[in-house]
Parts: structure tokens; C-alpha cells; sequence
């Protein structure tokens, strides 16, 4: 292979293209590059078709763009020079010593942090994820890199992933699940210093299930994913980690034993001893069980064991309904784990108690937030008024004491900030702040940076989101009315336009969530969304559960009303719904719609998401944006207040938002300038960055675990 003394005209890059080659494909095997538009970009141009057919998947990339042809393109003065400076900054983050945790928390640099979760949303390329829990955590493990914290995730590696959407003729979600393989993804098989894989053993009722795993390095952090897929299991046991919650309970149970009981095992496999183990809702929490074994056969008595399993363990809630969390029958508990707690020394009614909300009771459905609440430390929910919810609802456990003294507290959640900005607003940022990727944190560095910004660039920067969003859709439902024998037309790709107040809804279709409810009174939606003068349009995205027939029906729902002439390129719905859709749909649309039953919907993050793209919400009053809401960065629908009779809440809900459009909403998108700019709106927008971007983020949220639970030992 030709080298040369250096590719590139800058004097702080002398690399051969054999070392570029080299960084390259270092680069694509680290997700780091999908929070850095520059190092995206030079994988993307390597082959446009490629990036796109695989959906932004970097190590496919690198695998179909042959040596030679590396070679030859990087031979390109200017882009080898680009590609040397995307390597120089990766480089350079890897081995930064001054980080936000050197100076806070200098002991988590060293010791890791263990933290434990079903899903992990990364990227659209790395499908192990459903939904927002799993968002929540890929964005969690991203920001902990980003702050230097010594961090290894835990999950499962799903090599179906969760499904794919595809709509029938008549609107009905139907499932397809792709086959995943770990050698086109962006992980490596975790092999010992004997060269072989690192595995480990977990019984599963009379049954030995051995388990290896796959690292993914998030920047900093490393993400282990737990395998079955061995040729030494049988064949149904290869299957446990087949599908993101697939199953019955037999598959749930499995599973959930296999992330917390293996999920122990193997990081002592790797002779790693974490500072504190953190369980991101209640389905690794057979980890504490694990723990427990371990100081029992080490020879401390059962209480001093869940004591000092205690003081290691955390736990987050992100259910606020009781029929949301975890139970499995004491016939399943026995048949899967009874063989494993004699190695606890207890018999089976004392092991049950443990997950039991009332321990004498021998009917009694095993529950895994109690489990976990039992032997944490420390116990949060992830937003103020789901911490409130929280404590009522788990009081029982601590001898029904007042609600305000159960030990559960919250923090509320945020977004990875840099991994949700699309390119031309990275850029739009980046510009403006000499490359500061931390300026969204300060907020009086932010209203400096504001100031200096016109309304005319920022209603430029909207212009060119929406653009792309309005293509990007066209693209998509030409594809979806194709499949299903199907044509748009011409004039319905004229009806989607970047001059029309363009609302979203996109997140998991589960009933709670009410995706039909701007649609409570058809006259009254209608006469909103044609008004000539003031036009709205609506786009639609999300997935129901492959056994939620409810959700299926808001979506058929949803899609048969795309299809009515008074709606038709004014309303749609974007099947398959992911990451990619997602972040489409966040900068493109004008206003991020949210109308869950309360107190429902634990915290939500989708709509923070816009924020920096400078999208405003319109949400009830529930989860995070209770908090966030001041009066002028965004709508509020409704009170602060539940019915309990539901359809009186959501008939009052659903005129509150038509009020919202009709009377403040569109007039003030609507409302312009002589040349054509929306000040007041801009305004909101600014009040809706200002007081949102610094507080809501998983920087501000990953430090206050940090400072307020990682730190903190009983």
C-alpha cells in the first residue's frame, strides 16, 4: 500500500493513508461518531447509497469500500485532511484526562459504575432498543462518556431486534424481524486473555445456560451485550435473547434472569468490581440476587449479605402504573429460580418474600420493583411528579408511613443533546460558539450566544429543517403507498410544505399516550387543519407493542384518516418509526404534540429533543414538562389536575388543545412581519432554548446521579 509523509496541508496532522485507513475503521466501530456530524460525514461520503440502504451503519460501510479504493479517496488532499481532523478530535477524546468527573468524581474514573438495562437505544443501525426506556439509557451511557465517567452498560444482544413496521392496505401493523449479524454491527465478541470468548454459566430451572457477550464502545464507555446464541445451549435457550421483550412471561423471566444474574457473572469475568450497580427499571433486578449469592458463599449470614448488596445497588422506576411492573407466579419463580435460591441457603417461601409486597402472603405473584426496592440503596423516579406517584403507590412496603417519607426520590430525565442535532443544526450551534460542544449547559453563555443570533437566522435555520423533513417524508410514503399497491400523487407531495405550521406526535402507540385525540371532534380538526389562510399539517409515527391490539387500532385509526379527502397531505403517518425517523421528525416539525392520560407518562423526552432545533411544545402537564413549562416556552393542555372519569378528562383535555390551536398557536405562527417573520413565535422559541436546553439534558441528569446517588454509600 503507497504511503506518503502526510495527506493532509495541516501542520497538526502528518498521517499516512495507511493510518487513516487504520483510523477509519477504528472510527466506525465506536458510536461516538453518531454525536459528531463531521465524523458522520466522512463516513457517509464514502458511499451515499450504502449509508442510506443500511441505515446510517458505519461498519457495513467500511466493509463493502474496498482497500483500494480507501486508498484512492484518500488521495483527496481535502478530504483526507477532514478525515485526519475527525480522527484528531476522537483521539484526542479518548485520551482527554480533564474531564467533568476527574474534578467531581475522581473515584468513578477508576472504579466503574455498572448500569443495568433491557434496551438501549444508540443509533437506528444498532436496533436493540423499543422505545423511550431504551433511549433514555443510550443516552445516559453517551453523556457519561462525555463526562469521563468510568462506565460499562449492560443489556441483551437482541440479534432480531425489536420488529420492523410495516402497515397493511388497510392500515393494520404487521411485524417483520430482520436477522441481525454482530460481524456488520458496530461490536466485537468479548474474548478472554486465553484468546477464546469469555463465557459464563446461568441456571435456568434443571437447565445450564451458558452466555457470551459483545462489547460496544460508546465513546469512553463500553456497552456488554449478553448472548445465548451458543452452539452448546439447546436450541430454545439460544432463543432467549432473540427479540427485544418477545415472548411470555417463560421468555420474560428468562431473559430477566439472564441480564441480572449474568450480567454479574460475566463483569466478574472481567474481573470487573463495580462502584455501585444501577438498575434502569426493574427487569435486571435479579441482579441483587446474584450479589447476594456471592456474599452468602463467601460466608456472611443472609442479613449481612442484603446489607451489604444494599449499599452497592440503585434502582430507577420508570413505571407509575402498578400493573406496569414486573410479576411473575410463584409455579414460574419455582420452576426458574427455585434450584438457584437453595444456593441462597433459604427456602423458597423466604426467598419469595424478597419480591413481595406482602411477604406472608404464599399466593402472591413475585414482584421485581419490589425486589429491587428492597435491596437498594437508594430508589428514584425520573421526574418530580413521578417520584410523587411513585411513593404513593410503593408506601405499603415501609409500613404504610405517609407518602412524603417513603425513600423514593426523582431525577428528572433528559437528552443526550449532541446525539439528537441533526447536522445543519450542529453546525448552526458550532458556529456561532467557537466549537464549544457544552455551551447548551451554561445558560448565561447560551443567552450570549442568542443575542447575537437574529430572528432572520433563525427563522432560516427552521426553513431548511423543514425542508428537509417535507422530503425526507415524501420519500418515505412514496415507499409505504407503494408497498401496499398504493400511489401518492403529485398533488400530495405539493401538500406537504415547509410554509405550513407542521405539528408531530411520534413516540410508542400505546393507548395511555391517546395519539387519537386531536381528532376527538372531526368538524372542529378539520376546519383547524384547511384553513387556507392559516394552514396546519400533522405527521404521525410510532409502533404498537406486537400484542397490543388496542395500540394497533389507534394506529389503523390514525392511517385511515390519512386516507379521507379533508385530511389527505395534511395528516400522515411514517411507518417503522426509529431513531432516524425521530430525528427527522424532531427538527422538522414546528410543534411537538403530547397528550398522555396523567399521571401517565413518567417523563417523556421526545419533546426535548426539538428544543435545540427550535421546535416548541404543546404537552398536558405531565412528567417533565410539568416542570419545564413557564407560561411563554411553549402550550400547556389542560390543568394541573386528574378526573376520574376518563372521558370527561378527555373530552375537557381535547377542547383545551383545539382552544390552544385556534386561539394562541396558529395565530402566532401565522402572525408576521413585513418580511415575513414571525417575531412573537421567535420569541417563545428563544424563552423555550434559554430556559429548556441547560436543564434538560442528560449531562445536568447523569451529574445528579452522580452527586446525589453514585457518590452516596449507607
Amino acid at each position: 500500500m503507497p504511503e506518503v509523509k502526510s495527506v493532509s496541508r495541516s501542520k497538526k496532522s502528518a498521517m499516512s493513508i495507511a493510518d487513516l485507513i487504520t483510523g477509519l475503521r477504528s472510527l466506525s466501530k465506536n458510536l461516538w461518531w453518531t454525536w459528531n456530524s463531521s465524523a458522520r460525514d466522512v463516513l457517509a461520503e464514502l458511499s451515499p447509497l450504502y449509508w442510506s440502504r443500511f441505515n446510517h451503519n458505519a461498519v457495513e460501510i467500511m466493509a463493502r469500500v474496498s482497500e483500494p479504493e480507501l486508498t484512492a479517496r484518500l488521495s483527496d488532499p481535502d478530504y483526507a485532511e477532514r478525515v485526519a481532523d475527525v480522527l484528531a478530535t476522537f483521539n484526542k477524546y479518548l485520551g482527554e484526562k480533564k474531564t467533568w468527573a476527574s474534578e467531581h468524581a475522581k473515584e468513578l474514573t477508576k472504579q466503574p459504575i455498572a448500569y443495568f438495562s433491557a434496551e438501549f437505544g444508540l443509533h437506528e443501525s444498532l436496533q436493540i432498543y423499543s422505545g423511550g426506556l431504551g433511549v433514555l439509557a443510550g443516552d445516559h451511557i453517551k453523556s457519561a462518556s462525555d463526562l469521563g465517567l468510568n462506565f460499562a452498560g449492560v443489556s441483551l444482544f437482541y440479534r432480531e431486534g425489536y420488529f420492523q413496521q410495516r402497515l397493511s392496505a388497510d392500515g393494520w401493523q404487521q411485524e417483520v424481524y430482520p436477522l441481525f449479524r454482530p460481524d456488520s454491527l458496530a461490536m466485537s465478541q468479548v474474548i478472554g486473555e486465553d484468546g477464546k470468548p469469555v463465557t459464563v454459566s446461568v441456571e435456568l430451572g434443571q437447565s445450564v445456560v451458558h452466555v457470551q457477550a459483545w462489547a460496544v464502545k460508546v465513546g469512553r464507555a463500553t456497552l456488554y451485550l449478553l448472548d445465548t446464541n451458543i452452539e452448546q445451549n439447546e436450541p430454545h435457550y439460544r432463543d432467549i435473547t432473540s427479540k427485544v421483550y418477545g415472548g411470555d412471561a417463560t421468555t420474560r423471566i428468562n431473559q430477566e434472569i439472564i441480564l441480572g444474574i449474568g450480567g454479574v457473572k460475566f463483569l466478574h469475568a472481567l474481573g470487573l468490581k463495580p462502584a455501585v450497580y444501577h438498575m434502569n427499571e426493574g427487569h435486571s433486578g435479579f441482579l441483587t440476587l446474584e450479589l447476594v449469592r456471592e456474599q452468602v458463599v463467601a460466608g456472611k449470614s443472609l442479613d449481612d449479605a442484603k446489607a451489604f448488596v444494599k449499599a452497592e445497588c440503585i434502582f430507577t422506576t420508570h413505571t407509575p402504573v402498578p400493573a406496569g411492573h414486573d410479576r411473575f407466579s410463584p409455579d414460574l419463580m419455582g420452576y426458574s429460580l427455585g434450584k438457584y435460591a437453595e444456593s441462597l441457603k433459604i427456602d423458597f417461601n423466604t426467598f419469595m418474600a424478597l419480591g413481595r409486597e406482602h411477604p406472608n402472603d404464599p399466593q402472591e405473584h413475585f414482584t421485581m420493583t419490589v425486589l429491587c426496592l428492597n435491596l437498594s440503596r437508594s430508589a428514584n423516579g425520573v421526574s418530580e411528579l413521578h417520584g410523587e406517584v411513585s411513593r404513593d403507590m410503593w408506601r405499603g412496603l415501609y409500613g404504610n408511613v405517609e407518602a412524603k417519607d417513603v425513600p423514593i426520590g426523582y431525577i428528572t430525565n433528559g437528552i443526550h443533546t449532541f446525539g439528537w442535532l441533526v447536522q445543519k443544526t450542529e453546525r448552526f450551534w458550532l458556529s456561532r460558539t467557537q466549537n464549544d460542544r457544552e455551551f447548551f449547559r451554561n445558560p448565561e453563555r447560551l443567552k450570549e450566544i442568542l443575542d447575537e443570533v437574529s430572528d432572520e437566522e433563525l427563522w432560516s435555520l427552521r426553513y431548511r429543517l423543514k425542508r428537509d423533513l417535507m422530503e425526507f417524508a415524501y420519500g418515505r410514503l412514496s415507499a409505504q403507498y407503494e408497498r401496499s399497491g398504493q400511489m401518492l400523487g403529485e398533488s400530495f407531495g405539493n401538500a406537504l410544505s415547509p410554509d405550513v405550521l407542521t405539528i408531530g406526535f411520534a413516540r410508542r402507540f400505546a393507548t395511555y399516550k391517546r395519539a387519537p385525540l386531536v381528532f376527538s371532534d372531526i368538524d372542529r380538526i378539520t376546519r383547524i387543519i384547511s384553513n387556507s389562510e392559516k394552514p396546519v399539517q400533522f405527521f404521525f409515527a410510532g409502533k404498537a407493542h406486537p400484542r397490543d391490539d388496542a395500540g394497533k387500532k389507534y394506529i389503523q385509526q390514525i392511517v385511515s384518516l390519512t386516507r379521507q379527502s379533508q385530511f389527505l397531505g395534511k395528516v400522515v403517518f411514517i411507518e417503522n418509526y426509529d431513531m432516524n425517523v425521530a430525528r427527522h421528525l424532531i427538527s422538522g416539525v414546528d410543534v411537538w404534540l403530547n397528550n398522555p392520560m396523567r399521571p401517565l407518562e413518567a417523563s417523556g423526552t421526545s419533546g426535548q429533543k426539538v428544543i435545540a432545533h427550535g421546535g416548541l411544545n404543546c404537552s398536558i402537564l405531565d412528567g417533565w414538562w410539568r416542570e419545564a413549562y413557564n407560561g411563554e416556552n411553549g402550550w400547556s393542555i389542560g390543568k394541573d389536575e386528574n378526573h376520574a372519569d376518563q372521558n370527561y378528562q378527555d373530552s375537557l383535555d381535547a377542547n383545551s388543545l383545539y382552544d390552544i390551536l385556534e386561539q394562541d398557536l396558529v395565530p402566532t405562527y401565522y402572525n408576521r412581519t413585513e418580511s415575513g417573520i414571525p417575531t412573537a413565535w421567535l420569541k417563545k422559541v428563544r424563552n423555550s432554548m434559554l430556559s429548556l436546553m441547560p436543564v434538560y439534558n442528560t449531562h445536568r441528569m447523569v451529574s445528579d446521579y452522580v452527586l446525589k446517588y453514585y457518590k452516596q454509600k449507607v
